[in-house]
């Protein structure tokens, strides 16, 4: 099968993708194109995965760089240290041939560049990560290698959607804790539930660290199972365990 690779228009001069779960060789609960070496996939299945995202964005499998993601704001800068998959949950870099990748099943993807400076970035915002500010970090690592924030392009790929995402009041206390006017991404849910609305959370930063264009593609992991792996729909049909969607960048 064919891979599927969903671009935008505000990045539509660079080589970048957010791939669906369409095209993989993994089978069972990992159908198709999963890119997690943290799942219990087999690990030949999810190199071969790997291998043809590589291929797809015209790098070799070693320049295709991603992390071991913890939740953080912590963002990499070193090339070097990328090839060891730190712990982090973004990368910059303005040196070409590099394709930085995030992975998702719900949580955002982010590709971030500044033509003019010749830099690129990739973060995994899930709440917390958002949160505790990993957009605003990449935005800040950026402009370390030269990028000026009205200048940045930023897009949020396939995500979880406001409909699908419920959570509780201790989420909502958090959140409004954190700021009171975050109350503005809730809406009532069935009783004491609410319905958080991560992309426009994640907009929402992005727009208040300067970002010149801020965008998502409009795609919800969890109610399009033939294209998109989602943790919270695996978690609701008690599954053991879920494919990771890849999103990547390069000069």
């Amino acid at each position: 099968m064919t891979l599927e690779i969903i671009t935008s228009e505000a990045l539509a001069d660079l080589r970048h993708g957010f791939f669906t779960r369409k095209g993989g060789v993994s089978s069972g609960i990992f159908e198709g194109l999963n890119c997690g070496p943290g799942s219990s996939d087999q690990a030949e299945a999810v190199q071969l995965n790997r291998a043809r995202v590589a291929k797809a964005m015209g790098v070799g499998e070693d320049a295709l760089f991603s992390l071991h993601q913890v939740h953080s704001a912590d963002v990499i800068t070193d090339v070097e240290v990328m090839k060891t998959r730190p712990k982090a949950d973004a990368m910059v870099t303005n040196q070409p041939g590099i394709a930085l990748a995030v992975l998702t099943a719900d949580c955002q993807p982010v590709l971030f560049a500044d033509r003019e400076a010749g830099g690129i970035g990739a973060a995994h915002a899930g709440w917390r990560g958002a949160q505790a500010g990993v957009l605003d970090a990449t935005v800040d690592a950026m402009e370390a290698l030269g990028a000026k924030p009205p200048r940045i392009q930023a897009v949020i790929g396939p995500t979880i959607s406001q409909a699908a995402y419920e959570v509780g009041p201790e989420f909502f206390d958090a959140f409004t804790a954190d700021a009171p006017e975050n109350d503005r991404f809730f809406i009532q849910g069935l009783g004491d539930r609410l319905l958080f609305d991560l992309p426009a959370y994640g907009l929402h930063r992005l727009r208040a660290a300067g970002v010149g264009h801020a965008v998502w593609t409009r795609h919800c992991t969890y109610n399009d199972p033939a294209r998109f792996f989602s943790y919270r729909r695996t978690t609701h049909a008690g599954e053991a365990d879920y494919g990771r969607l890849i999103a990547t960048i390069r000069l």
